[in-house]
């Protein structure tokens, strides 16, 4: 009787796993960021925890992907503006090297800083499947908004978001 209830108990702690990865990856909130330590350009290791008592936006993005270039200007002003409120902004790359990285951020470069996903890991464990992808995570860690793709005008919305966080 017991082997059954176990079984019937970890089935059940299963389902629930499931349901909650699928929830997140419909674009769910709520839950704390996944924790990640990623290469910046120059080499150096930064963890999404040197950041924690910040609302902080990561916006997954691709050298390929125009979009991901027609809204990093505007992403750049909003880290500017909002920087000093206590706020950061986090470029992960995911493409495979770092050299058109590099190219793509001499011809339009940001003030925000950009970390390398070549791997994919941390794209994966944010249930990535667009370009560009922006989770906005708040002071406590945890996710607050998800956004996919890009449409001019989404930075309206980003901003408003930012906003609202900043003041709780």
């Amino acid at each position: 009787m017991r082997d059954i209830m176990a079984n019937i108990i970890k089935r059940g702690a299963v389902a629930a796993v499931l349901v909650a990865g699928a929830a997140f990856a419909a674009g769910d909130t709520g839950g704390p960021a996944p924790a990640f330590t990623l290469a910046t350009l120059d080499g150096r290791q930064e963890a999404l925890s040197e950041f924690k008592g910040q609302v902080v936006m990561i916006n997954f993005w691709a050298t390929w992907c125009g979009p991901c270039q027609q809204e990093m200007p505007l992403l750049d002003q909003m880290y500017r503006k909002y920087k000093p409120a206590g706020f950061t902004l986090i470029g992960v790359n995911i493409d495979k090297d770092a050299p058109p990285v590099k190219e793509l951020l001499a011809r339009k470069p940001v003030s925000f800083p950009v970390l390398l996903d070549p791997a994919n890991k941390v794209s994966k464990s944010y249930h990535v499947d667009e370009m560009p992808s922006s989770i906005i995570i708040d002071r406590k860690g945890n996710i607050r908004f998800v956004h996919r793709g890009y449409r001019p005008g989404d930075e309206n919305e980003y901003q408003d978001r930012i906003r609202q966080l900043i003041r709780e």
